[in-house]
C-alpha cells in the first residue's frame, strides 16, 4: 500500500484548501544558506518558523527544478529533479518534512504547458518528423511563402512559432523562444504529465500551482485569431504597447477541451485525499473561465485571474470585480491575490501607505475565496526601481522602458536591517536588495509592536478561529465611492458578520441598508470603535475597516 505523506490533516480534513491562507516563495529571492547570492531550498526550510509564525495554512514555491533558467524556472528540462543552485531532492523531501511538523501544507509550481528548448523531450521531438516524441510539441508546416502557419502571437513579443531547421517546420511558443509548448493534445504527454505530478505527490507535496493553466490546449486548426486593432489600457491590466494584446485571442489558448483534460488531471490528484490545485488563468475577462475550471468538485480546486493583480483600485472596481465572480455560480471558489513575482508590488501599484495596506490585507482575508500572499506583503515592501544594466527578466529587458518587466518585485526580501544585504546573502545577491526594504527588514518590524508585520500576524491568526470567514456565504451591499461593504453568513451558526472598509484616504459616512444593525465587535484587527455600533449611519475616518456581528 502506497505511504501516505501528505499533510496529515489531509485525511480527515480534505477540504482544508477551501478559505485557506497561501504564502508564495519566490526561491531566488527568499534566503540564500550558501552565499552564492541565490534563494535556495535550504534558505527556505530556514525560514519556515517565520512563515509559520506569521500565521498562514500553506506554501506556495516557485519553480526549482532542473533549468537553463532563461525564464528563471518557468523553462524546465527536468520536471522530476532539483536545480543544483536550489539544492538536491533530499532537501526538498526534508523541506516538505520540516513544513508538515510546523503545521504548513507544501504547494509547488507545474509548467505544464511548455518546456525548456534544453529540455530531452524537445532535443528528441525536434530530431526528425517521425522520432517517437515527434507529436509531443505543437509543431506546424511553413506557409507556401515560408511565412509562419498563423498569425498567433508570444506574450513576451514577435511570432508564436520559430523556424526549426532540421525538421523544417515551425514549433509553437506562447512565451519565449526557448520554452516550445507541449502537445497536449497527444495522450502519451498528458499520461507523462500525470507521473509527474504522481512524482511529487508521491513525495508529499499537498498541491500544486498550475502555471497559464488556460495555455494546455490550442486549436488543433490552427486558425487565425481575429485582429482588435491597439487597445487602451483597461481594467484587465492589458499592455497595448505588447502588440500580444492587438488580437483577440480565440485559438490559441483557452479551449473548450480544456475543461474535458482538467477533468483528466483531477482524476489523478484524487488518488491523493486532501490534494490542491491553484490554476493561473491568464485572459481578459477572465470569471467565467475561473468558474468553469473550478465548479463541479471534478476540475480544479481553485484559481486565480489577474482582475486584482493591475492598477484598478477602486471600492466600485473591487466591488464589481467580487460581484462577478459570485454571479457565475455558487460551487465555483476563486483564489484573490493582490500581488506576485509577475507583478508590480501592491505597495508600488495601489498605495505605499501603511494604513492602506492594512485595510486592502482586511479585505483580502475577508472576502470570500482563497488568500494568496506574495513574499515581502507582510513588510510593505516596495517595487525595487533598477536600471537596465540590473535587468534579468527577459521580458522587462525587450520592453524596456516603456514597461519595466517583472525584476521590480523579485527582489530579495530584507530579513536583517544591519547586515550585508539584509540578511539575504553575504554575497552579490542576483538582484540588488532594496535600501529602502531594509529599513523594512524583518528584525525591524519585530521589534515594532505597531508594525505591518504583526498587523498581519495578529489577522491571520484571528481569521483562523472564525470559520465562517473560510467558507462561508458571501453578500455584497449597496455600492459607495469610498466604502466597500459585504455580510459574511455561516448557515450552520446563523451567525453573520459585517464588513466595511473605507478604502479612501477621506472620511467618509455609510449609511447601512435598512434592517442591518451592527452589535458587537468582531475580534478582528480594525480602526473602527464601539461608538459606530447601533447606528444606521456609519462615520468612518480614511482606511478605517469595521467588523461587527449583526444584531
Amino acid at each position: 500500500m502506497k505511504q501516505f505523506l501528505q499533510h496529515p490533516d489531509n485525511l480527515t480534513q480534505p477540504e482544508w484548501w477551501r478559505g485557506a491562507v497561501v504564502y508564495q516563495i519566490y526561491p531566488r529571492s527568499y534566503q540564500d544558506s550558501n552565499d552564492d547570492g541565490i534563494g535556495d531550498l535550504n534558505g527556505i526550510i530556514e525560514r519556515l518558523p517565520y512563515i509559520a509564525k506569521l500565521g498562514v495554512d500553506a506554501v506556495w514555491i516557485s519553480p526549482f527544478f532542473t533549468s537553463p533558467m532563461k525564464d528563471f524556472g518557468y523553462d524546465v528540462s527536468d520536471y522530476c529533479n532539483v536545480d543544483p543552485m536550489f539544492g538536491t531532492l533530499a532537501d526538498f523531501k526534508r523541506l516538505v518534512e520540516v513544513a508538515h511538523q510546523l503545521d504548513l501544507r507544501v504547494i509547488i509550481d507545474q509548467v505544464l504547458s511548455h518546456t525548456a528548448d534544453a529540455h530531452p523531450w524537445f532535443v528528441e521531438s525536434s530530431s526528425s518528423r517521425d522520432n517517437p516524441k515527434a507529436d509531443w510539441y505543437v509543431w506546424a508546416n511553413a506557409k507556401e511563402d515560408g511565412s509562419p502557419p498563423n498569425n498567433w502571437l508570444s506574450i513576451f513579443i514577435g511570432s508564436a512559432w520559430q523556424w526549426n531547421a532540421r525538421r523544417e517546420q515551425y514549433y509553437m511558443h506562447n512565451f519565449l523562444t526557448s520554452q516550445p509548448d507541449l502537445n497536449l493534445h497527444n495522450p502519451e504527454v498528458r499520461a507523462m504529465m500525470f507521473d509527474v505530478l504522481r512524482f511529487w505527490l508521491d513525495i508529499g507535496v499537498d498541491g500544486f500551482r498550475l502555471d497559464t493553466v488556460n495555455f494546455y490546449l490550442h486549436d488543433p486548426q490552427l486558425r487565425n485569431n481575429p485582429a482588435r486593432g491597439r487597445p487602451v489600457a483597461n481594467d484587465s491590466g492589458v499592455v497595448p504597447t505588447n502588440p500580444y494584446s492587438w488580437q483577440t485571442h480565440l485559438y490559441d489558448k483557452s479551449q473548450p477541451e480544456n475543461l474535458v483534460l482538467l477533468q483528466e488531471m483531477r482524476a489523478v490528484l484524487d488518488e491523493y485525499p486532501g490534494v490542491t490545485t491553484v490554476g493561473e488563468i491568464g485572459e481578459e475577462d477572465a470569471f467565467e473561465l475561473q468558474a468553469a475550471y473550478t465548479a463541479g468538485g471534478d476540475k480544479l480546486h481553485t484559481a486565480y485571474t489577474f482582475d486584482l493583480l493591475n492598477e484598478q483600485k477602486s471600492p466600485e472596481y473591487l466591488r464589481q470585480t467580487f460581484a462577478k465572480f459570485e454571479q457565475m455560480g455558487a460551487d465555483s471558489w476563486a483564489c484573490w491575490s493582490l500581488g506576485n513575482h509577475d507583478t508590480v508590488r501592491l505597495a508600488s501599484r495601489w498605495n505605499s501607505d501603511p494604513r492602506a495596506l492594512r485595510a486592502y490585507l482586511s479585505m483580502l482575508l475577508s472576502v470570500r475565496g482563497s488568500p494568496c500572499l506574495y513574499q515581502g506583503e507582510e513588510l510593505g515592501l516596495t517595487d525595487g526601481v533598477l536600471t537596465f544594466e540590473q535587468l534579468r527578466d527577459p521580458y522587462g529587458i525587450s520592453m524596456w522602458p516603456e514597461a519595466g518587466g517583472r525584476d521590480g518585485c523579485r527582489t530579495p526580501m530584507a530579513w536583517q536591517s544591519a547586515l550585508p544585504n539584509a540578511g539575504f546573502s553575504a554575497a552579490a545577491p542576483w538582484l540588488p536588495v532594496m535600501a529602502e526594504h531594509a529599513a523594512m527588514a524583518v528584525d525591524v518590524q519585530e521589534a515594532d509592536a505597531g508594525s505591518l508585520l504583526h498587523y498581519y500576524r495578529t489577522w491571520l491568526h484571528q481569521r483562523r478561529k472564525l470559520k465562517l470567514l473560510r467558507d462561508g456565504e458571501f453578500d455584497l451591499l449597496p455600492s459607495h465611492p469610498q466604502v466597500l461593504a459585504y455580510i459574511r453568513r455561516d448557515k450552520a451558526s446563523g451567525k453573520s458578520l459585517l464588513c466595511v472598509l473605507n478604502l479612501s484616504d477621506v472620511q467618509t459616512a455609510y449609511v447601512l441598508p435598512a434592517g442591518i444593525q451592527a452589535g458587537s465587535l468582531a475580534d478582528l484587527p480594525q480602526t473602527a470603535n464601539e461608538e459606530l455600533l447601533d447606528k444606521s449611519t456609519l462615520s468612518l475616518q480614511p482606511w478605517d475597516s469595521l467588523f461587527a456581528w449583526l444584531n
